[in-house]
């Protein structure tokens, strides 16, 4: 078997299906297998995959366990020499994973490999970055890297369209659309499970390149990406990002780097609050940024 796709579902049974549909229509020239990992949904996930994809493996969770654990209870049973992870709300328009595994078949230092990224309306998103480092989280932050000389830094999240444009290595790649080497995967012991959803890549990314590899980003294929389809939109994503940056410092970062990356995302948050909330009069950004604010005085910031 060459690729094992491993795809954590929680009740997003329709843009599953497109998933599942669009990978048999186009992955072609390589041995694959497409295992789903159901989080206990609700929408009759199971059942459509009962009737319409007899060919997939399913694993039935009995409770919501997360991004990261799915992930890895499905490369658990993978026979695949290399695994891809798939959200269920990405579809692919081309022979995407045939390209990858040629790529990644062609270097053995590069471990993970990500395709570019459009929305639905054929925009790239961001989806590559480099790792929330105390100049990283200080440019996001602060909006610096948003400026236009911000393409010439190495920032948390890449968001200049230019970058997208070429082949490159990368700190990391989203965990939407990754390509990995299965061996590597298992020799850093997969995702960490303490991470529930949002930042698990990054964490992962981090120690396959502390081992040795290299993380690369692959615009010669693309796929598309609905985003946020199974979470509460702005709010889950705003908040999960900012507990992941500081449970990254909490788990390889000294005590006063924690400390100053913890007063930059409030600072941050508040800023957000200001210009998003009030001055744009965004309700829904408001309140995931002040859900952001509050957070992070959750987690201890203890050596």
């Amino acid at each position: 078997m060459d690729v094992s796709i491993v795809i954590v579902n929680f009740n997003t049974k329709d843009f599953l299906k497109k998933c599942l549909l669009s990978i048999f229509k186009f992955t072609k020239g390589i041995k694959f297998e497409v295992i789903v990992v159901d989080n206990l949904s609700s929408d009759s996930s199971i059942e459509m995959l009962r009737k319409d994809f007899r060919e997939v493996k399913v694993i039935e969770n009995k409770d919501n366990l997360g991004f990261g654990t799915g992930n890895n209870q499905g490369a658990k049973i993978a026979v695949g020499r290399y695994l891809c992870f798939l959200n269920p709300d990405v579809i692919l328009t081309e022979n995407s994973l045939e390209k990858m595994f040629k790529k990644l078949g062609k270097n053995t230092e590069i471990a993970v490999c990500g395709p570019k990224i459009l929305n639905p309306e054929k925009v790239v998103q961001q989806s590559v970055g480099f790792f929330p480092d105390l100049p990283q989280v200080f440019w996001w932050m602060t909006f610096i890297d948003d400026l236009p000389f911000g393409k010439l830094l190495k920032p948390y999240h890449v968001d200049h369209d230019s970058f997208y444009q070429k082949e490159q290595e990368v700190d990391w790649v989203t965990g939407a659309a990754m390509m990995v080497r299965r061996e590597v995967f298992e020799k850093v012991s997969g995702f960490d499970e303490k991470i529930f959803l949002y930042g698990e890549e990054v964490e992962l990314c981090y120690r396959i390149k502390k081992d040795g590899f290299k993380i690369l980003y692959f615009p010669d294929t693309k796929v598309i990406h609905i985003g946020q389809a199974s979470t509460n939109g702005n709010i889950v994503a705003i908040t999960g990002e900012y507990k992941a940056v500081l449970y990254f410092y909490e788990k390889y970062k000294s005590i006063y780097a924690k400390l100053f990356a913890y007063l930059l995302l409030e600072l941050g948050a508040l800023a957000r609050i200001l210009i998003f909330g009030f001055l744009k009069g965004n309700s829904k950004l408001l309140k995931a940024y002040w859900e952001a604010f509050c957070h992070p005085a959750k987690l201890t910031l203890t050596s």
